[in-house]
């Protein structure tokens, strides 16, 4: 299904969900949504003693923590561990965590994951939960002034990405002797093909055709960090992809910071609403 009148159009190519922040994530066919993304979408965070967030940036063997969604249970796998089992549902003592400038109220899950997180990072740390009963906000500013919630993601419901930017990346990669990368080095929820590279940044949304209205608004541009350089089969880091990204990628919208994908926001939910590989998606050119 295509709206020839559209100025953009593509379908979803691949769909990722991250039960744990900066940890691996899951690719899905199909995902439920609410207004703070993906079904279980950074429901859950690693902390340390203080109760600040752990990312890849610093232990890049998070990224070999794999995460498993089960009827019940959370279930993190490690290479070397017997799996760890944490109900889905489960609560425990109320702490603070904090998200970037962001303190937030949260549920510690527990001596026995505290232990498993510890042993496989090597450091002093625990997995939390977050309370939905106590909501975090998005910024105003890149949402006209209605701020989405949003649990454990660093800013925004969703990270949407062109399949084509990461082939012209690829494209540059290999033209300076190094390997491709696939769409796991940024870590998006919604991937998009059939775009031109980068037609996410140009774009006020894409409505989701064949759905009564769900709409991903684009928010604010990504503002890349380290983890894009960290390979996430290897868990070591290297520096090609971000020099290459920063050779074509500074953007004008956030004071000429290194940009890749767009957050967005979702709007015209209704009960059920789902996304799912293969959907059909279209947008329209947004001017300044």
């Amino acid at each position: 299904m295509f709206d020839q009148e559209r100025d953009v159009q593509g379908r979803i190519a691949q769909l990722w969900v991250y039960p744990v922040k900066s940890c691996a994530g899951i690719a899905l066919q199909k995902a439920d949504v609410g207004a703070t993304g993906l079904a279980w979408d950074r429901h859950w965070m690693v902390v340390d003693p203080q109760g600040e967030f752990l990312t890849q940036r610093d232990h890049p063997r998070m990224a070999w923590i794999q995460p498993e969604i089960g009827t019940q249970d959370l279930v993190l796998r490690f290479p070397g561990q017997e799996p760890l089992r944490v109900a889905l549902q489960a609560t425990g003592a109320v702490r603070k965590a904090r998200v970037w400038s962001d303190r937030v109220q949260s549920w510690d899950m527990g001596a026995e994951a505290a232990h498993w997180l510890s042993q496989a990072l090597g450091t002093d740390c625990s997995l939390v939960r977050f309370d939905p009963a106590v909501p975090r906000r998005t910024s105003e500013r890149w949402t006209g002034g209605e701020a989405a919630p949003v649990h454990f993601a660093d800013s925004y419901p969703l990270l949407v990405l062109s399949q084509a930017a990461i082939e012209d990346l690829n494209q540059r990669l290999q033209a300076a002797g190094h390997a491709a990368v696939d769409a796991r080095r940024f870590r998006p929820n919604v991937v998009i093909e059939g775009l031109e590279a980068h037609d996410e940044d140009r774009v006020d949304g894409f409505d989701v055709l064949g759905t009564q209205g769900l709409r991903l608004r684009m928010a604010k541009p990504c503002t890349r960090c380290p983890i894009p350089d960290i390979d996430p089969v290897t868990a070591e880091q290297g520096t090609a992809v971000g020099d290459a990204i920063r050779t074509y990628r500074q953007d004008d919208r956030v004071d000429g910071a290194i940009t890749f994908g767009m957050h967005a926001v979702l709007e015209g939910l209704q009960d059920g609403a789902g996304l799912a590989v293969g959907q059909a998606v279209a947008g329209d050119w947004q001017f300044a």
